[in-house]
């Protein structure tokens, strides 16, 4: 402790570092570095103490005011209906269960309702899901108001007295019945209550908003600040990067790892321009203003933050490849301080520590700010000054300015002056031209893994650190240095399931799995299911990493980012290497469980001396933890029987009375948007992109509510995404042709409803088409909806019968031929000729283009979300109303697989 008091002392007297000063303060001195922090802000304050910065929501002010400061946050939860969910925090299977909400779009009625219809809309990607902040009042069930696009301020109510713990201290500090709950504030209520993996989950679904992330989540009930290191691990983007040899190319990546130039924005005292706008502006192009920061002009943005202040936010920039878009040459990270530094000092420190450039935002200069400012004499930190000055106090700023910046060995090229009669866009010409110019020069890039080991030095907790979650890294690196030659029962890309199956019963059988698969299932066997599903996703990543590949040179750099539409490569040449994935560990245990079933049923292995047998049971816990498991083996599209069977049998015993399923199917050609559709309507984690798209099946499992099972008809929805099928003139050359028939037949005839995406509206895929004729053939009757997505952002009209009928009674070339091979003694026959088929009903989908803009820097289109939106609550309406095919159980699906 001794040396923590000359640390303050030194830097009280300004012969100090900031950086220096975390240095030497250790991770498991949390509590001395915020007691450090509180005696550093006492003394800063001096004489002027009467005087009190922010909201009181900082370290040193916690102490003095503890019951006000835990009534405020408790409040708030209430008010949300988040105080059950402190103890046991809210689960992402819990955020993805299908309820009656599913089918409704309706307003939020009560306060309560706010973080279920925020995270609704964030499922479906909507780019206003901030704007669910907002309720009205309760009103009869038949007259609920639809939320509409004109809908722009609704206001919040609630009853003040069902809360009995309400009193006249908290309640004026709470939103009053004509003011709306601030986003932030609900954003933060929700992070509070969830759990690690659905807090990820939150922050990805941001991310494809393009909304700012919360890098640094304040909790003021415990005293604390959590630095959101693996909540932000799991948000994946891809960006034109540039190589110093002057080629340069697509980089996919983990926005935690890469190093960039950061730039903090904070607010002292203050400030008559907005923060957040400003930075808005700065990421924007001239022609379309983007909103990644909430900021007081928005709807409802103008209520007070309860909870959110000391809440810090990131965004990136993430250059296309195009001139004419890229503001920047490069990724660069901008940093936002909610809240005054005064009270948030802990934060300011760090952004001082790990910024390339710190840009302070005030209007007002006095002797208190000019002590603490002072404190970062000898800081490697850029300091610029964005000040808005007050009338009458001109000659105090200009003195103190002028002592302050040779303290901070600055110029006036620092200080930065804006106020109502600043051209907004030179202005922000020139604050982009500040970051060019400290991008280029000798600075500071920190990786947010860096900047987590700096949060760690100043005593905030990294949420990365939890033992479970180390438990299962250090577990996912003994295995993440296998080969593909360490899983020997991998089936030959070319091969079929015949054969395969014969290689199993023809090899030499010896012994248990291999090393490399031993440690896998070793961490699957873990008796805490959080550090299991740490597990998984560490492995997602530890794999995915290992498996990057080189920066690719695309032919359009604007378009590089986007997928092509029936693109297919030459069946007749050999497949690229695929990536190593979790499915080829668990597609390991299920060769080794067939092929001990195998020896089983030969009579060669007695059944008591099973050593496989557990392995469906761990593939299940798989399942029910969202993971999707592999139904037809990607590289020889085949099924494997016994697996799949012991695996479905395994769900018939854990379902219990609830095992009535609902079998919902996707396919298509490649680049049509199947798995993206899927992930967006559920909230899955099936793979996308070209890359990492899935081949042959995989299944998950989506939960419907107990309370609305009966409604529905069904407590599961089993949804099964298919890899893309051949389209075009190779379509039915060689062999493969005919696997993809039977993967298609094999999907359709288990799925109540499928989702057929089209690349071209004109033409259905001949291998589909086929399919349904040979499942009319043998009775089946399947449910169908047909999906065109938008991929070139042309605007496309809705569905029109016409269009129905042309896709109906006029078959492309390709699929013409592939019917021809059906005709029968009336001549041939066309999709119209199918009794399942009806043009009057609604079976064709035009989805808007998934971007809004260029990515990397797109957000998804609203369109594509409503559509999408509108898509599910069709299909779950068709469920409910008995339209599409009765539920099943899960016997009668076990016996569909052995028969198809």
């Amino acid at each position: 402790m001794a040396s923590s008091g000359i640390e303050v002392e030194l830097l009280v007297r300004g012969h100090s570092d900031v950086g220096e000063v975390a240095r030497e303060v250790k991770a498991s001195e949390r509590g001395t570095a915020v007691a450090i922090a509180d005696l550093e802000w006492r003394e800063m304050e001096g004489d002027d103490c009467e005087f009190h910065y922010g909201d009181g929501t900082n370290e040193a002010q916690d102490s003095d005011f503890p019951t006000v400061e835990r009534s405020r946050l408790q409040d708030m939860l209430c008010l949300l209906g988040l105080e059950t969910y402190q103890v046991q925090k809210l689960s992402l299977q819990d955020a993805l269960q299908i309820s009656s909400d599913s089918v409704r779009n309706w307003a939020p009625q009560a306060p309560r309702d706010l973080p279920w219809t925020f995270l609704r809309k964030l499922q479906a990607l909507n780019a206003e899901a901030r704007n669910s902040t907002t309720v009205v009042p309760d009103m009869p069930p038949d007259a609920r108001p639809v939320e509409k696009e004109s809908q722009v301020e609704e206001i919040v109510y609630w009853d003040t007295a069902d809360d009995i713990s309400a009193d006249i201290y908290s309640f004026s500090e709470l939103p009053t019945p004509d003011t709306p709950v601030n986003p932030l504030d609900l954003l933060c209520a929700l992070l509070l209550s969830s759990d690690s993996f659905l807090q990820q989950e939150i922050v990805l679904k941001m991310s494809l908003c393009q909304f700012a992330l919360p890098l640094i989540l304040p909790d003021s009930e415990n005293h604390g600040h959590t630095f959101l290191l693996w909540a932000l691990r799991g948000v994946m983007r891809t960006w034109w990067a540039q190589s110093p040899r002057g080629v340069g190319g697509l980089r996919e990546d983990s926005v935690v790892l890469p190093r960039a130039p950061t730039f903090a924005f904070v607010r002292m005292e203050v400030s008559s321009n907005s923060k957040s706008q400003l930075l808005n502006a700065l990421l924007s192009p001239g022609h379309r203003q983007r909103d990644c920061f909430w900021h007081r002009d928005l709807s409802v943005g103008t209520s007070p933050r309860e909870i959110a202040d000391g809440l810090v936010e990131i965004s990136w920039f993430l250059p296309s490849g195009r001139e004419d878009l890229d503001l920047f040459p490069e990724p660069v990270a901008f940093l936002n301080l909610r809240g005054d530094i005064g009270s948030h000092w802990l934060q300011f420190k760090l952004l001082t520590e790990v910024s390339s450039a710190v840009f302070i935002l005030t209007d007002n200069i006095s002797r208190k700010e000019y002590k603490l400012l002072s404190s970062m004499k000898g800081s490697a930190t850029k300091c610029y000054f964005i000040l808005s000055p007050c009338r009458g106090k001109r000659n105090t700023n200009l003195r103190l300015l002028g002592r302050l910046l040779p303290v901070l060995r600055v110029d006036h090229s620092h200080v930065l002056v804006k106020v109502s009669s600043t051209d907004s866009a030179r202005f922000v010409h020139r604050l982009r031209s500040i970051v060019v110019h400290v991008a280029r020069s000798p600075c500071k890039r920190l990786s947010l893994e860096d900047m987590a080991h700096a949060a760690r030095k100043l005593g905030l907790r990294v949420d990365e650190d939890g033992e479970e979650c180390q438990r299962a890294k250090g577990q996912m690196e003994r295995v993440t240095g296998a080969t593909r030659g360490a899983l020997r029962l991998q089936g030959d890309p070319g091969g079929t399931g015949a054969q395969v199956d014969r290689e199993l019963r023809q090899a030499p059988w010896a012994g248990g799995p291999a090393g490399v698969l031993q440690d896998f299932i070793t961490g699957l066997g873990s008796p805490s299911p959080g550090e299991k599903q740490y597990f998984l996703r560490w492995m997602e990543w530890g794999l995915a990493w290992a498996a990057q590949l080189r920066p690719r040179q695309p032919p359009e750099p604007a378009a590089a980012l986007r997928a092509k539409p029936g693109v297919a490569a030459d069946a007749s040449e050999p497949s690229r290497a695929e990536p190593l994935g979790l499915e080829h560990f668990l597609r390991e245990m299920g060769q080794l469980y067939e092929a001990e079933s195998c020896l089983v049923e030969a009579g060669k292995l007695p059944a008591g001396q099973r050593r496989f047998a557990h392995f469906p049971g761990l593939a299940l816990e798989l399942l029910l933890m969202g993971l999707p498991l592999e139904l037809v083996d990607g590289t020889t599209l085949s099924a494997p029987l016994r697996w799949v069977t012991g695996l479905l049998k395994e769900l018939h015993a854990h379902l219990g009375r609830r095992s009535r399923l609902v079998v919902l199917s996707a396919l298509g050609v490649p680049g049509t948007g199947k798995s993206t559709l899927l992930n967006t309507m559920f909230g899955l984690r099936f793979a996308t992109g070209r890359a990492r798209g899935p081949r042959g099946a995989f299944m998950q499992l989506v939960t419907v509510a107990e309370s609305f099972s009966q409604d529905l008809g069904c407590d599961h929805i089993l949804v099964i995404d298919s890899g893309g099928l051949i389209a075009g003139a190779l379509a039915t050359a060689g062999g493969r042709f005919e696997l993809e028939v039977s993967l298609a037949t094999l999907i359709m005839g288990l799925s109540n409803v499928t989702v057929v995406t089209l690349a071209d509206t004109r033409d259905i895929p001949p291998a589909i088409l086929q399919a349904f004729l040979r499942l009319e053939k043998a009775g089946h009757m399947p449910s169908y909806q047909f999906v065109h997505q938008n991929l070139h952002d042309v605007p496309v009209p809705g569905p029109k019968p016409r269009d129905r009928w042309w896709l109906l009674e006029q078959p492309g070339d390709v699929s013409r031929a592939t019917v021809q091979a059906d005709k029968q003694a009336d001549g041939l026959r066309t999709l119209a000729d199918l009794a399942f088929c009806d043009p009057e009903k609604l079976h064709i989908w035009h989805i808007p283009s998934l971007w809004h803009g260029v990515p990397p820097m797109a957000c998804v289109s609203l369109g594509y979300s409503e559509a999408i939106f509108e898509l599910k609550r069709c299909l779950l309406e068709n469920i409910r109303n008995g339209l599409s095919n009765p539920y099943r159980s899960v016997q009668q699906l076990i016996e569909l697989v052995r028969q198809l």
